[in-house]
C-alpha cells in the first residue's frame, strides 16, 4: 500500500486554479478548449497542467466526477418514487443537464459508456447501472414498454441533448426529452 503524500499548499491552489479556469474554459469553448490556454488563465504553465492532469479525460473526469456521482445517487434516491416512469424522466432530465454542460460532452460520455479505457467510463458505467435499476423498475410497473433498455435511453437523452441545443430558446432538450418518452410508455 502506498501512502498519498498531502499536496502542498501552492500546488493545491495551482491545482484549484487550474479546475476553475477549465471549468470556465470547457463552458465557454466546449471540450476542445486549449489546455495552453487553461494552463494560462490559471496562471501556470503547461507542465503544471500535465502534472495534475496527464490528459484531457483526466482533467474532465475531475470536474465530472462529482457530478455524475450526483446523479447516481439521485437514481438511488428515485428507486423509492412512487411513479416509477416519472422517476426515470426525472433522472434522464438531471443527466441530461449535467451533460450538455460543456458543447462535446455528449458526444464524449456517450463514448465513454464503451471505453473502458476512458477516465470517464467508471463515472458513466455508474451512471448506467443505476439508470438500469429505474429502466427495469418502470417496465415491471408496466409503464414502460417491456423492450426499452438502459442504453437505449441514455442514446435518446444524448441524441435529445445535442439535439436540444440546436433549438431556439432554452429548454430544447426537455421539450425533445418529453418528446421522446411519450412514446416509450407502454400501451
Amino acid at each position: 500500500m502506498t501512502d498519498v503524500k498531502p499536496m502542498r499548499a501552492d500546488a493545491r491552489r495551482n491545482y484549484e486554479r487550474l479546475l476553475e479556469e477549465a471549468q470556465r474554459s470547457f463552458a465557454e469553448h466546449g471540450v476542445e478548449a486549449s489546455l495552453e490556454d487553461i494552463a494560462r488563465r490559471a496562471g501556470v504553465g503547461i507542465g503544471t497542467l500535465y502534472r495534475h492532469f496527464p490528459t484531457r479525460d483526466a482533467l474532465l473526469e475531475t470536474l465530472l466526477r462529482a457530478r455524475f456521482d450526483a446523479q447516481a445517487e439521485r437514481a438511488r434516491e428515485l428507486l423509492t418514487h412512487p411513479e416509477p416512469l416519472n422517476a426515470l424522466h426525472s433522472w434522464l432530465a438531471g443527466l441530461g443537464d449535467a451533460t450538455g454542460t460543456f458543447r462535446g460532452l455528449v458526444e464524449l460520455t456517450a463514448d465513454a459508456l464503451n471505453d473502458e479505457s476512458s477516465r470517464l467510463y467508471a463515472s458513466c458505467h455508474t451512471m448506467r447501472e443505476w439508470g438500469s435499476h429505474l429502466v427495469e423498475r418502470a417496465k415491471q410497473a408496466g409503464e414502460l414498454r417491456a423492450d426499452v433498455t438502459a442504453q437505449e435511453l441514455l442514446l435518446l437523452l444524448h441524441a435529445a441533448s445535442w439535439a436540444g441545443g440546436h433549438l431556439p430558446g432554452p429548454g430544447g432538450m426537455q421539450r425533445l426529452l418529453a418528446l421522446v418518452f411519450e412514446g416509450l410508455r407502454a400501451s
